[in-house]
């Protein structure tokens, strides 16, 4: 869709439509749909002949059957039109099989004996005389001429990998080589690969041969010719190989490369599977799984231990404790699982573009539509934003087949006139990175890195452009920045535009919707003259009194729109902030999502994120290196990761609601030994619990979308979905958008034909209209799902409740990085935000806890989002058993009573093999103890800040219907590398955490201060009590460092271990009390009558 480079802004509901800047009416140019018959057997079009006819194979019937196809079945099948049973007759330009009528004229003798456009009569007679012998079923050329039999016996070869190509010249192979490219028929088809023959057979001389002879003068014919013919093709099984074609899967139609070894061809790499499952070594696994399940054991034996011996004296501690430790064992259960079955997946990029991009020809990968998300540019910078942009307009991957939309849900000029700006800039930078390559495609992170960029760099002008563009870039930012200092004061009439009209965003919250289209349009081109990327702005319009739904609601405008501009089948979603890092990161997710044997089940592939500026120690946790290389994983093996907010790509389908398509399956074998009232029984049981298993699940079929009982059909649209949907239904579920609807019908995406100029800006504007979604499924069970602030949780999880499957994509380059909230106050925030949408999901109808049952969703996937919506209730029991010790230190209590040796034998097998657990997934997962031990800690820091204060939240919310916001102040900053680190920003969640570690502090002060008073014989019970104390200050440690803030001189360390160390020496300089002499002890009268 083109709009001239013009701004579209307008409103369905108020019937406005304004096109700002423009000097003309805009135009938009329909699509031109490709016109030609289908072959019926192979799914190809048929091919155009000499006299611009399409080709007819069948002239009784004219059933579309292309020639290549036509020749097989002439010379491999019953040689008969699979419609009308007519015996096919010889077409002009198609070689002679046994049975054709004599021909009087032989104005076609090349093509009707294959000579192959060799003159020779030699040539001539060796054919003529091979047609009419009938040597062999199936011709092939040779290099002498001569049709030599190639019948080969076919490998059985899985039904789902796809031929490339059939019936075409295949230009990847060389001239010394045969090629038996062979169409399928029925589903019969079949390959036999290119081999090689010796250079010596090449130079043989043709054996001239006379027709009227005997062919045994000439050895064919005889035993012995047989014997050497049965031999040769023996050989030729043994060699090549072949694969099975089912057509129609995929639309390949692109060769393999050649072999490197001419006697022993391989399997073209093109027809092979695109990724693979790489299972976990037994080695590793094994150990791990036993582990598991000695700790259920020891667990077993430690609550029988633990319940059967309660503290008398101290009842209500032990109590306590006991409630504590089983939530922590369920928490265990919930989280520990789902990892049974870890897998790491491996791509193959080389055979992707082997199946799907050939020289020559235009790609066949599909389309993608990007989507990047933003509100506040003052927030989000829009130097940032620009540089996601320039990594998505620079990707590896087809100009023409990828599209990125900008969903600026602010409004801001500011956004607009950066995107403006970013779009100048990258027709200058993206020749550059495709030019040389580079990695990362950012250029503000590209120029950042200290690494040598003339590495692995041969071209002598790139050290020249690079010093060019990188002035350019600088020249870019000073813009850029010259845009935010402009936007920090607004003008008291709102802003202009360059022609002087008002900005319609100039309201946040009482606009149109706007769409303007940067890149992408003909005409537009970088500076070497070629195509960029579609790069389209779009800003939904808002209303006062709409729920607008925030993010989720910006994503599901984002859809409607892309499907009315371009309609790719695939979508990717990045926040702006995270920018692209690895240019072939949309080619490792069609890696799955093309895949012709899995690719159809797989409703997204979910990249793990990682993060710039974060410093070198990872004091907070911010990579969560536990969660994206352990959980995400072990969720892989099961039914796939959960979907994270960023860094996805999207079936499109899946997000419109639809079920995962379903194998059938066999029929089951059945026995007729049994008498038939027997099986009658059996019969009425299974109709039965098939009854029960209905009604059952009566509920849930309302949810999920199962497109049956519906009888008439949308108007227009030629789709078995439209046959099987009203026109009533359709609206109901997606909307009133007649364009819409009909891009919804399209699995391969592409852009509804027949709409008019004007219906294209109208529906575009239409579908982001603050209505639109109004007692429409979008919300509910289309799209980004609403009712929490995480819809990133509740998407995927509605997708897996509809069968589908995901998929964990790991490159060995980061696909995509971003940058994370490194100071403590700022990533207690976002914890905070994270698990306040576990607890509005958890108090919702779509808690995994109860909904969903009797679809897709399998138990372990279960498992892993009743863990994922539960863990902020286990701040409640953390923050009691943290304080536990302290109260013991406190008052000489403990929880647990003397330790006799089989307690003692518990314990240490409990504390072990929660030691040997974590090592083993640290083994497995490729993390690094480090890396363990921060996300320790910090489970300890958040579970006693963000998810206490989120659980109350969530529940003033949910049910009392109470919003609660808490603020953050800034305090002071630093200069500096990760000078965001050492900010200190006071916040009511710093309050629990600091107050535990004081209570701890003062309990293990005191309680050495009563062990020093009361003698030696109380040391003993007071280990376990400062183990405990310990335990929770060792957790807490960086929540310290962080809220004393940076130490300039004195490390934190030192400063802690300086209040220890100096309470207990002067505790102990108390007790010794040097300045009173022990050798001579005066006795006084004390003047009290003892008496």
């Amino acid at each position: 869709m083109a709009t001239n480079g013009r701004l579209v802004a307008g409103s369905h509901n108020r019937n406005e439509f304004v096109l700002i800047n423009a000097d003309e009416v805009a135009r938009v140019t329909s699509v031109k749909e490709l016109s030609g018959q289908i072959c019926q057997i192979c799914g190809d079009e048929i091919e155009i002949t000499d006299n611009g006819e399409p080709f007819v194979a069948c002239n009784e019937c004219a059933f579309p059957v292309c020639r290549p196809c036509y020749e097989y079945e002439r010379r491999e099948g019953n040689q008969a039109c699979p419609q009308c049973k007519t015996r096919y007759k010889r077409i002009k330009g198609s070689p002679r099989v046994d049975g054709d009528e004599e021909e009087d004229d032989t104005d076609d003798l090349e093509n009707e004996f294959d000579i192959n456009d060799r003159k020779d009569p030699h040539h001539i007679a060796e054919a003529m005389l091979s047609s009419r012998l009938n040597i062999g079923r199936g011709s092939q050329a040779h290099v002498s001429g001569i049709t030599t039999p190639s019948e080969v016996d076919s490998v059985s070869v899985a039904q789902e990998i796809p031929l490339l190509t059939y019936g075409n010249e295949d230009v990847g192979i060389s001239s010394d080589k045969h090629a038996l490219i062979i169409p399928p028929f029925m589903g019969r088809g079949k390959r036999i690969h290119p081999m090689s023959f010796p250079d010596g057979f090449m130079t043989l001389p043709p054996r001239p041969m006379d027709p009227k002879k005997d062919l045994a003068v000439y050895g064919y014919g005889t035993v012995a010719w047989k014997e050497r013919m049965e031999e040769w093709k023996k050989k030729q099984n043994e060699k090549l190989q072949v694969v099975k074609h089912q057509g129609g899967n995929g639309g390949g139609n692109n060769d393999g490369d050649g072999v490197d070894d001419p006697d022993l061809p391989m399997m073209d790499e093109g027809r092979q599977p695109l990724s693979r499952k790489l299972p976990i070594s037994s080695s590793k696994i094994s150990p791990y799984r036993l582990i598991i399940l000695l700790r259920l054991v020891i667990l077993g034996l430690f609550f029988h231990y633990r319940i059967l011996h309660p503290v008398n004296d101290a009842y209500g501690l032990w109590l306590t404790s006991v409630i504590c430790e089983i939530w922590f064992a369920v928490s265990w259960i919930l989280d520990q699982f789902p990892k049974w079955d870890p897998i790491v997946r491996e791509t193959y990029l080389d055979r992707l573009s082997l199946r799907y991009e050939k020289e020559g020809k235009p790609s066949d990968l599909a389309d993608i539509d990007i989507f990047v998300s933003t509100v506040d540019p003052m927030k989000e910078p829009p130097l940032i934003t620009a540089n996601t942009v320039l990594s998505i307009l620079a990707v590896d991957y087809p100009v023409d087949k990828v599209a990125c939309y900008v969903s600026d849900d602010g409004a801001a000029m500011l956004t607009f006139e950066a995107l403006s700006e970013t779009s100048e800039f990258a027709r200058k930078w993206v020749p550059f990175c495709k030019k040389f390559k580079i990695e990362p495609r950012a250029p503000e992170w590209y120029f950042a890195q200290k690494l040598d960029y003339l590495k692995d760099k041969v071209n002598p002008s790139f050290i020249r452009e690079r010093r060019a563009m990188k002035r350019e870039y600088e020249e870019f930012k000073v813009r850029i920045n010259g845009l935010v200092a402009m936007a920090q004061k607004v003008p008291e009439d709102g802003w202009t535009m360059q022609d002087g009209t008002p900005w319609p965003g100039n309201n946040v919250r009482d606009h149109p919707g706007m769409i303007q289209v940067f890149l992408g349009q003909n005409g537009v081109r970088d500076i070497e003259g070629n195509l960029l990327p579609r790069l389209v702005y779009v800003s939904r319009e808002k209303r006062p009194g709409f729920d607008h739904h925030k993010k989720a609601g910006a994503m599901n405008a984002l859809i409607r729109v892309s499907a009315v501009i371009s309609n790719a089948p695939y979508l990717l979603n990045v926040d702006c902030d995270h920018y692209i890092n690895n240019s072939k990161a949309l080619r490792e997710a069609m890696c799955f999502m093309m895949d012709p044997t899995s690719g159809k089940k797989i409703c997204y592939v979910q990249f793990p994120q990682r993060f710039d500026g974060i410093d070198r120690h990872d004091r907070y946790s911010n990579r969560n290196i536990v969660f994206f290389d352990i959980n995400m994983k072990g969720l892989d093996g099961i039914q796939g990761p959960i979907y994270v907010g960023t860094g996805c790509v999207f079936r499109r389908q899946a997000l419109y609601g639809y079920d995962a398509p379903v194998k059938k399956k066999p029929p089951r074998k059945t026995c007729n030994c049994l008498p038939k009232w027997c099986c009658c029984c059996c019969r009425s049981r299974k109709k039965n619990k098939k009854g029960k298993s209905n009604k059952k699940n009566k509920d849930t079929s309302k949810q999920i979308y199962a497109l049956e009982n519906i009888e008439e059909g949308i108007e227009g649209i030629d789709n078995e979905k439209s046959s099987l949907m009203p026109q009533i239904k359709f609206e109901k579920k997606f909307g009133q958008s007649p364009v819409f609807i009909a891009s919804t019908l399209k699995e391969a995406g592409g852009v509804p034909t027949g709409a008019s100029t004007a219906s294209l800006l109208n529906e575009a504007i239409h579908v982001i209209s603050c209505g639109y979604e109004d007692k429409t499924d979008w919300g509910k069970e289309i799209g980004w799902i609403y009712g929490s602030v995480t819809e990133d949780i509740l998407t995927g999880f509605k997708m897996h409740c509809h069968g589908w499957r995901s998929v964990y994509c790991i490159p060995k380059r980061p696909a995509f990085k971003g940058s994370a909230p490194i100071n403590l106050s700022d990533r207690l925030h976002q914890v905070l935000r994270w698990a306040l949408g576990s607890v509005e999901i958890l108090l919702s109808r779509h808690c995994p806890i109860w909904y969903g049952y009797g679809c897709g969703l399998k138990p372990l996937e279960r498992f892993s989002y009743i863990n994922s919506v539960v863990y902020p209730i286990t701040s409640i029991p953390l923050i009691a058993y943290c304080t536990l010790p302290a109260i013991c230190l406190l008052t000489g209590k403990f929880i647990v009573p003397e330790i006799s040796n089989y307690a003692s034998i518990l314990f240490m097998a409990l504390f072990i093999s929660i030691a040997a657990t974590g090592i083993l997934e640290m083994q497995w997962g490729g993390v690094g103890i480090h890396d363990w031990w921060r996300n320790e800690q910090f489970w300890v820091i958040g579970g006693a800040s963000s998810h206490l204060f989120a659980l109350i939240q969530g529940l003033l919310k949910v049910v009392g219907g109470v919003n609660t916001n808490f603020t953050v102040t800034s305090k002071a900053a630093d200069d500096g590398e990760f000078s965001d680190l050492y900010l200190f920003k006071w916040t009511s969640l710093l309050i629990p955490p600091l107050t535990l570690l004081v209570f701890n502090l003062i309990g293990v002060i005191i309680g050495v201060a009563d062990a020093i008073s009361n003698g030696y014989e109380t040391w003993g019970p007071l280990f376990g009590k400062l183990f405990f104390s310990l335990w929770v200050i060792l957790h807490l440690y960086p929540f310290l460092k962080g809220f004393l803030g940076k130490q300039d001189r004195l490390p934190t360390i030192l400063l802690v271990w300086a209040i220890l160390l100096a309470s207990i020496f002067s505790l102990l300089w108390a007790r010794v009390n040097p300045f009173v002499s022990k050798g001579d002890i005066v006795l006084e009268v004390c003047g009290l009558d003892c008496n």
